[in-house]
């Protein structure tokens, strides 16, 4: 899978799922649904009253016992699911179709944000008729609310069979917290649903917002940065001209602030300045920079600093090439590179896209 890859170590084998445990006073029904990464759709239903268990796994396809590899394959058929269990009695079936839908793009017929293929498509697969006429309707309800700018396409499938999903990907975002938020944040995700959703009343609400940048004191930053990186991002300082970690960097991906990791620059507008320093012809993330007037040296220049994190990152001139003209010219010391092939795993997937 794009995007999760990276963070898996191994491959354990499928199992079927377990029938709920129940007793003579509980009545339990399942709900199955596919929202495309099976992580990001557990912790959003646990949350919900009535709900007695969540578990990721594989349903839809024609392989028995699939494993997550032949899955992501795309050959087997099967797409990424999690089956919920609750109870009736405290959570109806619509009250959990409504938390579905404000967990995925239903107008996407080609996977769910940075993961794309057949095994990330959305689907509500019903186990009654009941289920299926309810989940018709609530797809047509919330195809006509004029929420989205393209139809709605997530299918309505019969139930077929669920396998459960291995053991570590179980609970993925209590066993490991950062690796998810950090996923969540960078597959687009949460971006998107954002921007769908505020100002609008959800039930249940439990998508994570985007961690904002926290500032961090001057003895905590002695404690993490190199004598280099300090003198650099905190006493302006400037480190010599072709001896330094990145002025012959050719490598694709992003560089962002080494104290807050706010992006900066891209690989895509570096360039070769001949001056032993990392060069961009225009930031990255243009919010994110700040440009002040700097005296020093007996000339005027402009300075380069982070917004967030208030780094000293370098100056930026009026000799660079075409189509800015201008030269960015960057301290390595204060920044930290990302290659590409790590942007959604660090939490930049939005970036992807660019290239």
């Amino acid at each position: 899978m794009l995007g999760k890859g990276t963070l898996l170590f191994s491959l354990l084998p499928a199992l079927m799922v377990s029938p709920p445990v129940s007793d003579a006073q509980t009545t339990v029904e399942k709900a199955t649904l596919a929202g495309g990464c099976f992580w990001c759709m557990v912790h959003p239903f646990e949350k919900l009253d009535g709900v007695l268990e969540v578990k990721a796994g594989y349903t839809g396809g024609h392989t028995e016992n699939p494993a997550y590899g032949d899955v992501v394959s795309g050959e087997t058929g099967h797409v990424e699911a999690v089956q919920i269990i609750f109870d009736p009695s405290r959570t109806t079936y619509s009250e959990i179709l409504d938390l579905f839908w404000r967990q995925i793009d239903p107008t996407d017929s080609g996977g769910q944000f940075v993961d794309r293929g057949p095994q990330y498509a959305t689907a509500v697969f019903y186990h009654s008729e009941s289920q299926k006429q309810t989940a018709l309707k609530s797809r047509d309800h919330l195809d006509r609310s004029g929420t989205y700018d393209k139809p709605v396409v997530t299918q309505i499938r019969a139930f077929s069979g669920f396998y459960e999903a291995e053991a570590y990907h179980q609970d993925y975002h209590k066993k490991n917290p950062m690796g998810y938020g950090q996923y969540r944040s960078g597959s687009g995700r949460d971006l998107y649903l954002t921007r769908i959703w505020k100002g609008k009343t959800e039930k249940n609400r439990s998508t994570p917002q985007r961690k904002a940048y926290r500032k961090q004191s001057e003895g905590e930053l002695r404690k993490i940065l190199t004598p280099l990186q300090y003198r650099v991002t905190r006493e302006n300082g400037t480190e010599e001209p072709f001896n330094n970690a990145y002025w012959n960097q050719k490598e694709r991906g992003i560089y962002v602030d080494v104290v807050s990791g706010e992006v900066l620059f891209s690989s895509l507008d570096k360039y070769d300045s001949k001056t032993g320093w990392p060069s961009f012809t225009k930031p990255l993330a243009p919010e994110n920079i700040v440009l002040k007037e700097d005296q020093k040296l007996f000339s005027t220049r402009t300075e380069v600093r982070s917004r967030h994190a208030d780094s000293h990152l370098g100056h930026v001139f009026e000799d660079g090439p075409p189509p800015t003209g201008r030269r960015y010219c960057m301290n390595s010391a204060a920044l930290r590179f990302v290659p590409e092939k790590d942007l959604v795993k660090e939490g930049y997937g939005e970036y992807v896209k660019a290239f």
